[in-house]
């Protein structure tokens, strides 16, 4: 099994199909978290997205389903379109999680990214912080160029 970092092959085609709406106001996006026995990728098309059964449990604020994304915002740096989201954190939890699956959970639990975290990160009976990167072409945690 394997958590592999990409943006969705289906998300990409429905973005030309206008499904996904990222302005503030627009669709609710969601962020579930996974255990290294995931398998998930590109290929990935739905949330659940993972049939192995190896989503994080439920543990103190996080419950499977994972949490809504606040505060969205889109805009065009550079020539390329970027996605960013406030900080994310679940408090009173102790978990293990190797990734992340954000989807959109006004439009069918579609998949719109997979998250590898580049191992194995817990919180043990305190607070999971997921902290998107700078809003820019280079980091924002959506890009489409």
């Amino acid at each position: 099994m394997a958590i592999v970092q990409a943006v969705c092959n289906s998300f990409k085609k429905e973005i030309l199909e206008g499904i996904h709406d990222f302005e503030n106001g627009g669709d609710q996006f969601k962020l579930a978290l996974y255990e290294d026995t995931a398998n998930l990728s590109a290929n990935t098309t739905a949330y659940p997205g993972d049939s192995t059964g190896s989503q994080v449990g439920d543990t103190g604020q996080y419950v499977q389903g994972g949490k809504v994304l606040q505060s969205q915002q889109t805009s065009l740096d550079t020539s390329v379109a970027i996605v960013t989201f406030a900080n994310l954190s679940f408090t009173g939890v102790t978990l293990t999680a190797e990734g992340a699956l954000i989807y959109n959970a006004t439009e069918s639990d579609k998949a719109v990214c997979v998250l590898d975290f580049g191992g194995n990160k817990t919180a043990t009976s305190g607070t999971f912080t997921i902290q998107f990167p700078a809003f820019n072409s280079t980091s924002a945690i959506l890009r489409i160029a």
